[in-house]
């Protein structure tokens, strides 16, 4: 496993090439903006990271991630960057923090930023164990979110999300999946031209967790409406 998130490090590493700012949203045409929308809903909506366990009153994890897009819109972003450049991947750096809460409920908080480029965004979650899981039962959680992303002067971005994911530990190798639902509201700055982009897609996610002592490992495919997203944590936790 930890081979694996070592390689795909790496692999994020190689394949990314760095976004520039978001500065000519005025250039594009409502299609254009319609996929850049979406392109940004299906890289900055929550990406869970975690399974369907709860943390416990005393528990708490906190470090960083890395999420790598898969755009199907290259287009769209060439046209609505100052450099003129294509990108075919999307590699955003965050920081997050969750925290157990009585009743098998977690609390969490995010931050997101794509660097070298004017694009960032900070969101929550709450996370409900329904069914905590033991040594038979599989654990299930239903969760909600929310992500706001601001690109300076060109555009922002609402997101809200739920989902309910299922998981099941073996030893310190806990696999889990879940499905859910995202929405989204782009709106463009004043004097675009451009209309409000209204999002609402499927998002599909599989991963696994390995807790090593004090420490959290994490690695998830996430898929929101088509476009695929994969995401790499690394926390220290207990």
């Amino acid at each position: 496993m930890q081979r694996l998130m070592a390689a795909s490090v790496l692999a994020l590493a190689a394949t990314a090439v760095a976004a520039d700012d978001l500065d000519n949203i005025g250039n594009l045409n409502q299609s254009q903006f319609d996929g850049l929308s979406q392109d940004l809903a299906a890289a900055f909506s929550y990406k869970a990271g975690a399974s369907a366990e709860a943390l416990g009153v005393i528990g708490f994890d906190v470090g960083v991630a890395v999420t790598s897009t898969d755009l199907e819109h290259p287009d769209a972003w060439t046209a609505a960057m100052s450099s003129g450049d294509t990108i075919d991947t999307l590699i955003i750096p965050k920081l997050y923090v969750q925290k157990g809460l009585p009743f098998d409920i977690d609390v969490g908080g995010y931050y997101f930023t794509v660097p070298d480029s004017n694009i960032d965004a900070w969101g929550a979650e709450i996370k409900y164990s329904i069914i905590s899981g033991n040594v038979a039962l599989p654990a299930v959680a239903l969760r909600g979110s929310f992500t706001t992303l601001d690109a300076d002067d060109q555009l922002e971005l609402d997101s809200q999300s739920v989902d309910v994911s299922i998981s099941k530990g073996i030893l310190m190798l806990t696999p889990y999946a879940g499905i859910g639902r995202v929405w989204a509201e782009s709106t463009p700055k004043a004097g675009s031209g451009l209309q409000t982009v209204d999002i609402s897609e499927t998002r599909t996610f599989i991963g696994v967790t390995l807790h090593p002592p004090l420490f959290n490992l994490a690695l998830e495919r996430d898929s929101v409406g088509g476009i695929v997203s994969y995401n790499l944590k690394f926390g220290l936790a207990f």
